[in-house]
């Protein structure tokens, strides 16, 4: 099974073809497309609710759609028809987008001068980006959200060439801009250039507080939170950014955060109990210790349930061990089951695998054993079955396997 983009000239057979072979594969329990159809259709799914679903052709072409950023399979079939018209507005601007992605400077040069208007025009696709927002490899196509090596100078160029930097697109909820998609994008924090990009963009006059900049209504500080950019959330913080309740708590701003309060512990009017709960889950997760103590004081339920998260699971996915033992020392609970279905040492498994360095930025290197350690010595249960998953089922290399299988074993695990 070949899930890889088509060629921008491809018919809509080949397109109807890539569904009917993606449905096949899934039929035949091939783990690469049920992966796929999972990424691209199921992905508010849980796992074991994944696993009991009857995948149909309807899924397998819906799954298709959403691959190439189409609302509809009848957008899809609309959009070929224009891109396989020679010379066609949305085949030129394709052209631009895929130079862009290149780093091909030269060639999006060529394609402005033959036609300037390209720098205002919209994707047919269902963000309707500009070619600037593509710069923020964020909310377009996953195949599309990469960097070239050159991607600051492709940045200058677009906005020399007339690009409007305050201009925003239809992803996540409408009102992105780029600024926004940059500041929330793993991508430039992960090529180490994110400071550098919303330097030019604020140069160029980019707005650092358009409310929904960031997609769901969100301010471009807390969006930067709620998508694990906490190098953003800084910067843009000494940048001036405005800081709300959530956002100062999310950013370890102590004094900030003080100001928000009565003598008394309660909330003045101009903060809410929503920005409070919130904020608490990024200060799990971004290490903001003495914040933390600081609302525990003023009465917070440190297992409040956010969004179907908990702080402690937040703090074991930025693999922050003083703020894991604070938390374990004011009572959050090594049991809660969050969104998942995972306890603490679920949650700490799943980093192991999956956490990031751009996610616990500035921190660079975290040894997981000893967090769990951690937990197991606080009484954290562990998964029946948890010693045949780590056999069978996980994709951790097999040190690590066998490193978490002793430990688990120390601490009684016998299946």
């Amino acid at each position: 099974m070949n899930m890889q983009p088509l060629p921008l000239q491809a018919s809509l057979d080949q397109y109807q073809q890539q569904a009917d072979d993606l449905y096949e594969a899934c039929i035949a329990r091939d783990k690469k497309a049920l992966r796929f159809i999972k990424d691209n259709y199921f992905w508010r799914l849980t796992d074991e609710e994944f696993r009991n679903k009857v995948i149909t052709k309807t899924d397998a072409v819906a799954a298709i759609t959403n691959l190439y950023a189409f609302n509809s399979w009848q957008d899809l079939a609309d959009w070929v028809a224009a891109i396989t018209q020679p010379g066609s507005l949305a085949a030129r601007f394709e052209a631009a987008v895929e130079a862009i992605v290149a780093g091909d400077i030269p060639a999006l040069q060529t394609l402005l001068q033959d036609d300037p208007s390209l720098i205002s025009a919209r994707s047919m696709r269902s963000h309707h980006s500009m070619l600037l927002h593509y710069t923020g490899t964020n909310g377009v196509e996953n195949y599309r959200q990469r960097y070239p090596s050159n991607a600051v100078e492709v940045l200058q160029f677009l906005l020399a060439a007339g690009a409007d930097v305050n201009a925003t697109a239809g992803m996540y909820g409408g009102g992105s801009t780029t600024l926004g998609l940059m500041a929330t994008s793993f991508h430039p924090a992960k090529a180490g250039i994110m400071t550098t990009m919303l330097q030019i963009l604020l140069d160029a006059g980019a707005y650092i507080d358009d409310p929904g900049a960031s997609g769901h209504g969100h301010c471009t500080i807390n969006g930067c939170l709620a998508n694990g950019r906490p190098e953003a959330a800084d910067y843009l913080m000494r940048k001036g950014a405005r800081l709300d309740l959530e956002a100062a708590i999310g950013v370890g701003r102590l004094d900030v955060v003080q100001q928000y309060f009565r003598e008394d512990g309660t909330l003045l009017p101009t903060a809410t109990q929503t920005q409070l709960e919130r904020g608490l889950m990024w200060a799990g997760e971004y290490g903001h210790t003495a914040v933390i103590e600081f609302l525990a004081n003023q009465g917070l339920d440190l297992n409040t349930n956010v969004d179907g998260m908990y702080s402690l699971h937040w703090a074991l996915i930025g693999g922050h061990p003083d703020t894991i033992q604070l938390l374990l020392a004011r009572g959050a609970s090594t049991e809660v089951r969050n969104m998942y279905g995972g306890n603490a040492i679920g949650c700490a498994v799943w980093a192991v695998g999956n956490s990031d360095g751009v996610y616990r930025w500035p921190q660079k290197e975290v040894d997981y054993m000893v967090i769990i350690e951690t937990l197991l010595k606080a009484g954290a249960s562990i998964e029946r079955g948890m010693l045949g998953w780590l056999a069978q089922e996980s994709d951790l290399p097999s040190p690590t396997i066998e490193r978490l299988d002793a430990l688990f074993r120390q601490y009684g695990a016998t299946s």
